[in-house]
């Protein structure tokens, strides 16, 4: 649709092909978008829809300004539990968001705004795990509609600093004992390196085979398995490699590739999104997460990225690091006829909290805080 006497003109994309097809295009706007993380490129959302999507049920709102794109919100249909309108990328996304050209903020803000509002006549809107910052929030302020903000996931971060910085920041008991930790890995020499793009999709499937083994016995996350999330890691990271938006690192051992992880890439932040460690830098009690982060860090010293996200969990060996905590939100959008949606599904929210509060308090009354302490405390 155009808007009549309007340089800008708004389409609701259904068609998978062109979906693939706006890769260029996509990626200037996605350049454009300071707020931008990794999981909006088109590489990360258009190989998730290649994995995970269904037919029919694909819902692009493109914005252009005289045939430039401009803003994007990636979203599909969903039915259950609740018709809705939700964003491309599902529970393996850290960050969902729109994108918006910062040279065409305003207007791009108002023609989404407009098409959603479209939408919501029959849907919620409802976009999950929204960093604080991101471009949908401008969408939020301005919503004519009832709209709910709750809090989703926590993020622990640091600052993108040198490692020394890193250390700098924690009390000297404890740096002096990561200072330790890093001497041990010296010791057994373990070496990392960040490996070319064309080596990318070995060094991932290798990763992946090591974060069966790393987790073998101890209840591995079951679609890490799937040959679906192998096929999305793949086909998404090998382009982000190549454009700056991803990188692959290996640490090896006696020259055995013995741990590899992924790191992906933005303008704002660096998330460690996954990695996978052999049980026997384990068994040599080298600690995996102060391997991973010293590497990282020193990667990303020299670069503009502000931060070091460890994305979402709140796992104890993280706390370690004294990182900053922020929250994702969701942010529900509705019509005044769409309205009981987003009344029900901020009390299945609710309910959700509620029972998550009650199952971690069981949990930590039957192993106590020393157990779970432990069973964190390499990282793995």
């Amino acid at each position: 649709m155009t808007a009549s006497g309007s340089p800008l003109s708004v389409e609701i994309c259904t068609d998978e092909r062109v979906f693939a097809g706006l890769a260029e295009e996509w990626a200037r706007l996605h350049r454009a978008s300071p707020a931008a993380t990794p999981f909006q490129s088109h590489a990360w959302v258009h190989s998730w829809w290649l994995s995970y999507g269904r037919p029919g049920r694909l819902r692009l709102v493109l914005v252009r300004r005289r045939g430039t794109l401009v803003a994007a919100a990636p979203l599909m249909r969903v039915h259950y539990p609740l018709p809705a309108l939700v964003p491309i990328g599902g529970a393996i996304t850290d960050f969902c968001d729109v994108l918006l050209d910062e040279q065409a903020v305003v207007q791009g803000t108002l023609a989404l705004a407009d098409a959603l509002h479209e939408e919501a006549r029959t849907a919620l809107i409802d976009f999950r795990e929204v960093r604080p910052g991101a471009a949908v929030e401008r969408i939020y302020r301005i919503w004519g509609g009832p709209r709910r903000r709750l809090r989703d996931s926590e993020c622990l971060e640091l600052p993108a600093a040198p490692m020394n910085d890193l250390l700098g920041r924690l009390p000297k008991t404890r740096s002096q004992r990561i200072r330790n930790k890093l001497n041990k890995l010296t010791r057994l020499g373990v070496e990392s390196r960040v490996v070319a793009p064309e080596e990318t999709a070995s060094s991932l499937r290798r990763m992946l085979e090591l974060h069966q083994l790393q987790w073998q016995g101890r209840g591995v996350t079951p679609e890490h398995l799937r040959p679906r999330f192998l096929d999305h890691l793949v086909r998404s990271t090998v382009p982000m490699a190549r454009s700056g938006e991803a990188l692959v690192r290996e640490y090896r051992l006696e020259d055995e590739v013995v741990a590899v992880d992924l790191t992906l890439l933005s303008r704002q932040l660096a998330g460690v999104y996954l990695y996978g460690v052999h049980p026997t830098l384990r068994e040599r009690k080298a600690d995996v997460a102060t391997m991973v982060v010293c590497a990282s860090a020193e990667y990303l010293a020299s670069r503009e990225h502000r931060v070091l996200s460890l994305l979402r969990g709140n796992e104890p060996y993280k706390y370690r690091w004294h990182p900053e905590s922020v929250v994702n939100q969701r942010l529900l959008l509705a019509r005044r006829r769409t309205a009981p949606l987003l009344a029900a599904a901020a009390g299945e929210a609710a309910a959700r909290g509620r029972a998550k509060v009650i199952l971690r308090s069981r949990a930590w009354s039957r192993s106590g805080a020393d157990n779970e302490n432990h069973r964190g405390a390499d990282g793995t």
